[in-house]
C-alpha cells in the first residue's frame, strides 16, 4: 500500500485547507481501509486527529481539532481528504494519513503510512 499526502503549505490563521492522500497498490479495496490522519510538530509526539472506518463509517476526531476539521473518503477515486478550517498557529506541523485492515480509530497503531506534508499556519 503506498499513501502520498498533498495539500500542505502555508497558511493564515483563520485560513482553511484541505489535505489530501492518495492511496495505491491497494490489496483490497480502498473502502475496506480504515484511516486516520496524523500530525507531528517539532518537538512534540505524534498526535493523531481524525479518523474514519472503513466503508464510510464513524469518524473520530482528536479534541484539538474537533469543530474545525472534517474528515472524508471518495472511494472512486482512492483519496483521503482532511478539511480544516480555523488554523491556528498551533496547528504547525507535517501531516501525515495511515491505512489498515483494522478499525483502529485514533490509535496509533496504523500498519500503512505516508511520507508527511507540511502545513505551516502563521
Amino acid at each position: 500500500v503506498q499513501l502520498v499526502e498533498s495539500g500542505g503549505g502555508s497558511v493564515q490563521a483563520g485560513g482553511s485547507l484541505r489535505l489530501s492522500c492518495a492511496a495505491s497498490r491497494l490489496h483490497y479495496d480502498f473502502d475496506n481501509f480504515s484511516m486516520g490522519w496524523f500530525r507531528q510538530a517539532p518537538g512534540k509526539e505524534r498526535e493523531a486527529i481524525a479518523a474514519i472506518d472503513k466503508r464510510n463509517g464513524p469518524t473520530s476526531y482528536a479534541d484539538s481539532v474537533k469543530g474545525r476539521s472534517s474528515i472524508s473518503k471518495d472511494n472512486a477515486k482512492n483519496t483521503l481528504y482532511l478539511q480544516m478550517n480555523s488554523l491556528k498557529p498551533e496547528d504547525t506541523a507535517i501531516y501525515y494519513c495511515a491505512a489498515d485492515i483494522r478499525p483502529l480509530g485514533l490509535r496509533q497503531t496504523y500498519g500503512y503510512w505516508g511520507q508527511g506534508t507540511q502545513v505551516t499556519v502563521s
